[in-house]
């Protein structure tokens, strides 16, 4: 698991270890511009040799005094640097201007204007060096504009798209705001009396073309940490981090950023060297059972209700995750007209005839049967209430997905009887239907950072729940009602846009309900779960249906050396 930090809890940190002794501030603008230099050679071994051409757009805070040193760093390996500054260079901050003097005693400075930067030819590479972390106002729109120009420099309209064009981004793309994922909005530029839809003409332009095309970075260089806005959002492109010696080994002082899970932000990215911590990966369930030790009961035992006749494949789809991930038993509660449909399609999942909330209380009188999953399919009448609220009465740890998740939203009284051993999977429309005003404030228009984030409204919405929230998504953020909190990113090299296919959330929910029932609390549940299923995913490759993501654990586990 890999601590991600806010803007406030970077600024800390540099200032601790500023005010320290142990660094000055001019010494890390020096390490940064060395690092992204470095960074770049690194991701594209073609531009570390040669003579290349760069763009380095600088801004009026410490990012620019970044892009000082990186154009002078450029330009000590014999590349052509054109350098733009928006601002005042009287008002540039000390080191910054430091770094704006030597620059200018070896190289011009020109004003940062879309006429000026269009000029000239296309460069190999654009360095944004703007507006860092922190940034509490969205960007002037003549900026997001400048910053696109450099792409569209002439080198003849036959050959524009033969020339490489890297973007990269020093620490963020500009007017990104790191908290929360989201680039900051611009007021409206316009009047023309109808303000609704002049409003939503100039959002949909933002959102469709600024954010997405003027300002996006194929690659982003983070400072000491990723942020975390890096896990909520594609437009920084492959992230990488810069390490500027903050501290022993890259780590800051513990006292810097309170030392609880509670307030910390984690991406989740298990590796061969965390497979061994309990608070990552169930190591010691996987080496008991590699050890031959216990018996089907001691892997748990789960139950998934099915829905009627027709409606029975995402239940199924749930059984066959719980019991690839390794629980020891799992049985379908099928209504009494769609046995004889689910008996002709299982194998090594179990059956149970239950006709209503009576008989599936009567069931749940087994103490071995150790873990729940509700939704999947399951149908949204009155009946389904009730099966919902026996499930609940018992305290036994339960997956409420899809139908259920519905069904809660409707009735008080079930939301009410949610427990600390529940972990809800919404995706954005379920998640709307049950918070909607933590919705609503999670989709209004970012216009001040740091802006209401996903990570906010998964641990708003897990507290008013009093259970474990997991909100679906290529950021899907895992958040539990004490307040700690992570995020499976499948974003940039860890994209897998193929789990958009039916039935993929049913897998997730049983993943997670058979790592429940073999023991796992229910927030790691849910992390180890989300993690495995985009592995399943990346592991399959496109032309996936959710039908292969179960097949794919054993591969899974073997490339863990489990």
């Amino acid at each position: 698991m890999t601590e991600l930090l806010t803007a406030a809890q970077m600024r800390a940190i540099e200032q601790a270890a500023i005010e320290s002794g142990e660094v000055t501030g001019l010494e890390l603008m020096e390490r940064a511009g060395r690092g992204v230099v470095e960074a770049i050679f690194e991701e594209w071994p073609e531009l570390a040799s040669g003579q290349h051409h760069a763009v380095v757009l600088c801004g009026p805070g410490n990012n620019g005094g970044d892009g000082f040193v990186i154009a002078r760093r450029l330009r000590d390996k014999g590349w052509q640097v054109e350098v733009f500054h928006f601002g005042d260079p009287r008002k540039l901050p000390p080191d910054a201007k430091r770094n704006f003097d030597v620059w200018t005693s070896m190289g011009d400075v020109q004003p940062l204007t879309r006429t000026a930067v269009a000029q000239g030819k296309r460069p190999v590479l654009l360095i944004d060096a703007l507006f860092g972390t922190g940034i509490t106002r969205a960007i002037p729109l003549d900026l997001a504009e400048a910053h696109h120009a450099v792409e569209y420099r002439d080198v003849g309209k036959t050959h524009r798209w033969r020339v490489p064009f890297h973007r990269v981004a020093v620490d963020c793309p500009s007017g990104f705001d790191t908290d929360s994922g989201q680039f900051l909005m611009p007021t409206l530029p316009v009047e023309t009396g109808n303000e609704d839809e002049d409003a939503d003409t100039w959002f949909d332009w933002w959102q469709n073309d600024a954010s997405r095309r003027l300002l996006c970075s194929d690659l982003t260089l983070s400072f000491h940490r990723e942020k975390v806005g890096h896990a909520l959002n594609q437009a920084c492109g492959k992230v990488r981090v810069v390490d500027i010696g903050l501290g022993k080994d890259n780590r800051h002082p513990v006292h810097l950023i309170q030392d609880r899970d509670t307030d910390r932000v984690t991406k989740i990215d298990f590796d061969q060297s965390s497979i061994t911590s309990k608070r990552v990966w169930p190591g010691s369930l996987v080496t008991k059972r590699s050890a031959g030790l216990g018996h089907k009961y001691s892997y748990g035992h789960v139950l998934v209700m099915s829905g009627g006749p027709g409606r029975t494949g995402a239940a199924r789809l749930s059984a066959r995750g719980a019991l690839r991930v390794g629980a020891g038993l799992v049985t379908l509660g099928v209504p009494p007209a769609a046995q004889q449909e689910v008996a002709s399609q299982i194998t090594a999942v179990m059956l149970e005839r239950l006709a209503d909330a009576d008989a599936l209380s009567r069931v749940l009188e087994d103490d071995r049967i150790s873990a729940l999953c509700l939704g999947p399919g399951m149908g949204l009448d009155t009946t389904k209430s009730d099966l919902i609220a026996a499930a609940l009465k018992t305290q036994r740890p339960t997956v409420l997905d899809a139908d259920a998740l519905t069904l809660v939203s409707q009735a008080s009284d079930l939301f009410d009887a949610l427990h600390p051993d529940c972990v809800l999977t919404p995706h954005a429309g379920e998640f709307r239907r049950l918070f909607p005003d933590i919705a609503d404030q999670l989709d209004a228009l970012a216009t001040t950072g740091p802006a209401y984030s996903k990570v906010d409204a998964a641990r708003d919405a897990a507290k008013r729940a009093g259970c474990i929230v997991l909100f679906k998504g290529p950021d899907t953020v895992i958040a539990a009602p004490d307040g700690r909190c992570s995020i499976n990113a499948a974003l940039y090299e860890r994209s897998a846009p193929w789990l958009a296919t039916a039935g993929s959330g049913d897998v997730l929910a049983g993943f997670i309900t058979g790592l429940l029932a073999r023991g796992l609390p229910a927030m790691q549940a849910a992390e180890v779960g989300a993690w495995l299923h985009v592995e399943c995913a990346r592991a399959f490759g496109p032309g996936l249906i959710a039908e292969d993501l179960p097949e794919m654990l054993p591969k899974v586990f073997r490339d863990l050396g489990l």
